[in-house]
């Protein structure tokens, strides 16, 4: 058996693990690179020949994990695609969000070129379009939590509740004798990414209860090197910030994940304005047509709500006044225009594409708004650096010095930190034979590595690389 490791491997986005086995060839997630200065990594192929490939399992959908399977099936990708009902319905809908985001981008780069009378190297172009998206979907094969199922000859596969978003999963994989190609049966643990506990609206992460062992283990470590702040403090913290700018007659600009984070968002906004712990006369707009219809989705799948969510949204209408769902430009444009106090949602939550970084052009230079980061900003986005306290940026192709309020809300991540992490680890009933510490940057990847060592000093821990192969 051969394991290439060609994402989110001293990174934290572009997730992309292929597994050669003696006769069945799999990807575990195809995401897209979201770091600005490994976003050409996105255009390069990393399989030689993708038509040879049988399947990808999905662990979750959001772009860096899903965001590059157009790409796949545009290079000849024929297989099945694995995923759970929730996953797949929400991954069609992040990239049908993703290439028509693309199309609007390139054309205005195109429209940008033509104005400042500039001819670039190369022509503007997309990943992939709408019609590739179709494609792919066509190859979508949902498969339910905790069923064990065939996949190929001597390949089966049990997708486990992750607690991250929306249908995640960390995913088992059994491979026969046959298929492992050493005589012996093999069972691999993709962790995927694991959520928090006590989060509202989806379950908790579940523990690997399995009474057989785990072979080969993939553990995320976006937090491998830190502990967040408790979940208990997130609303007080929030709470704080959106009155300290709404009182002064300031913006909140909030870049949100368009799935879960969106509406985990609409959940604690009208906890609070039901505590009365903020304004309800502060109007909330939720400016993202992905955001808005992937709020329909989870509507769909209430079977994966906790009992708090459920009881929350029968209310939800009564809480939310004053609450808009933009879907059109034309509604977003409006904004411009607004004056007093708001709260402005909208996507992409790394402020790497979409329509916040229009509101980011509009607001960031106004010491009355605030701009609230409620997730994780990879190394390289303009999230990261706005956070970092880079000023000025750019932003749409013009510098914006930085002069509004920026503030993080700690603890509301949907990743494990490294003690839920390690907890997690603890938990598989028997120490895995190999570990492989991924989807971390490199410091994180190695603080949880070098963790985990100390728990399990006679397994082995490897932090691969992008491109490094491991054979056994």
């Amino acid at each position: 058996m051969e394991i290439k490791f060609c994402g989110a491997a001293g990174s934290v986005t572009g997730s992309k693990h292929l597994v050669l086995c003696e006769s069945f060839q799999f990807l575990v997630d195809c995401g897209m690179v979201q770091e600005r200065e490994n976003s050409s990594q996105n255009w390069e192929p990393f399989l030689d020949n993708p038509s040879q490939l049988d399947a990808v399992l999905l662990t979750h959908a959001h772009l860096d994990h899903c965001g590059l399977l157009p790409r796949l099936v545009k290079d000849g990708f024929k297989g099945a695609i694995y995923g759970t009902p929730a996953t797949l319905e929400l991954a069609n809908l992040i990239l049908l969000d993703s290439a028509h985001i693309q199309e609007e981008d390139a054309a205005y780069k195109r429209k940008r070129h033509a104005r400042e009378n500039r001819t670039p190297s190369r022509p503007v172009q997309t990943l992939y379009d709408q019609a590739d998206v179709e494609k792919t979907t066509r190859l979508f094969k949902p498969i339910p939590y905790d069923k064990q199922v065939k996949i190929g000859s001597g390949v089966e596969v049990v997708f486990h509740e992750a607690g991250h978003i929306l249908g995640s999963a960390f995913i088992e994989v059994l491979l026969s004798p046959q298929q492992s190609g050493d005589g012996k049966e093999r069972r691999l643990l993709f962790s995927g990414d694991l959520g928090r506990a006590n989060r509202p609206i989806i379950r908790d992460p579940e523990f690997y209860r399995g009474s057989n062992d785990i072979h080969d283990l993939f553990i995320e470590s976006t937090y491998g090197d830190r502990v967040s702040d408790p979940i208990e403090t997130v609303d007080d913290q929030l709470a704080d910030a959106i009155n300290r700018a709404t009182e002064r007659g300031g913006k909140v600009i909030m870049p949100v994940f368009a799935v879960e984070r969106a509406q985990e968002m609409l959940f604690r906004l009208a906890m609070l304005r039901d505590a009365n712990r903020i304004s309800s006369d502060v109007p909330i707009f939720l400016d993202s047509p992905m955001a808005v219809e992937a709020t329909m989705i989870f509507s769909r799948h209430k079977d994966v709500f906790d009992d708090q969510t459920l009881n929350l949204v029968q209310r939800a209408h009564e809480l939310l006044t004053n609450l808009s769902l933009l879907k059109t430009k034309e509604e977003s444009k409006t904004l411009n225009k607004l004056t007093g106090p708001a709260i402005i949602m909208a996507s992409a939550g790394m402020c790497n594409a979409g329509r916040i970084k229009h509101h980011l052009a509009n607001h960031i230079e106004s010491s009355k708004n605030m701009i609230v980061f409620l997730g994780y900003q990879a190394q390289g986005t303009l999230g990261r650096l706005i956070l970092s306290g880079v000023s000025p940026v750019r932003i749409l192709g013009e510098q914006h010095p930085v002069r509004a309020e920026i503030v993080q809300i700690r603890g509301l991540s949907g990743h494990a930190d490294q003690s839920e992490l390690l907890k997690w680890y603890s938990a598989i009933p028997s120490r895995p034979q190999t570990t492989f510490v991924v989807h971390g940057e490199l410091s994180a990847s190695e603080a949880l590595a070098a963790k985990i060592r100390e728990i399990a000093p006679n397994t082995n821990v490897f932090v691969p690389r992008r491109g490094d192969v491991y054979k056994d």
